[in-house]
């Protein structure tokens, strides 16, 4: 085991997003990814108040996501979106954003939508990560991506939901990594299933990891999944 593998935990945020679980399977997720002292456990919407309580008192951090997976809902929709998780006690959002109208050059707009998630969550200290999916996005893209969140004053740009096409790669975190220039963090997600990736992505200049629940375990003993995001 490597000394990164041993600080693993503290650099994932777990996600427990799949739609099919039930309410216990997703409570004894929650549970588990508390028990090994995750960064944050990144649940459903519906799901936040129940991370809330099991998380409190612990090294673990509730947050959800925003947008999800699509990133098609109107700004005023994401707007109350997390308003509402914020006021559920969310400690950190991931939103994603509208891809399709990045994709369409509409960086105002974009950069507009994510100003004002960050208008809702600066105050409350809750740092909001910009979804990408940039398995979706040409390198030039990401980088018009990269400055959108900036300027608007996000606090993560990160890669995939994990639900939509592939997840990140090196190529898609070298550019991400190299369009933030130190202005912005960076966050890995979607298909790392495996010590080596993470290690690697954070070697990069990553600063947290999307890690599927059924994953985390594993990748924190420095060993090797095949489940899916």
């Amino acid at each position: 085991m490597s000394d990164t593998t041993s600080v693993l935990p503290r650099v994932i945020d777990a996600a427990v997003l799949k739609p099919h679980l039930s309410r216990e399977e997703a409570d004894e997720q929650i549970r588990q990814m508390i028990q090994l002292s995750v960064y944050s456990v990144c649940v459903r919407p519906w799901d936040l108040s129940t991370a809330v309580a099991l998380s409190r008192g612990s090294q673990t951090l509730a947050s959800t996501v925003i947008g999800f997976p699509h990133g098609t809902q109107t700004a005023d929709t994401k707007l109350v979106e997390a308003t509402a998780a914020i006021a559920a006690g969310a400690r950190e959002l991931d939103m994603v954003v509208n891809y399709g109208m990045l994709r369409s050059g509409m960086l105002t707009e974009i950069q507009q939508e994510i100003a004002r998630l960050v208008f809702v969550c600066r105050p409350a200290k809750v740092p909001l990560k910009v979804i990408f999916e940039t398995s979706q996005l040409s390198a030039d893209e990401i980088r018009a991506a990269t400055e959108c969140a900036v300027a608007a004053g996000a606090s993560f740009i990160k890669s995939s939901t994990g639900f939509t096409g592939e997840g990140a790669t090196p190529e898609v975190v070298h550019t991400m990594v190299e369009a933030a220039d130190g202005r912005i963090q960076v966050k890995a997600s979607g298909g790392i299933r495996d010590t080596e990736t993470a290690e690697h992505y954070l070697s990069m200049g990553v600063t947290r990891l999307g890690v599927g629940a059924g994953s985390v375990r594993d990748i924190c003993s420095g060993g090797t999944v095949t489940e899916a995001y």
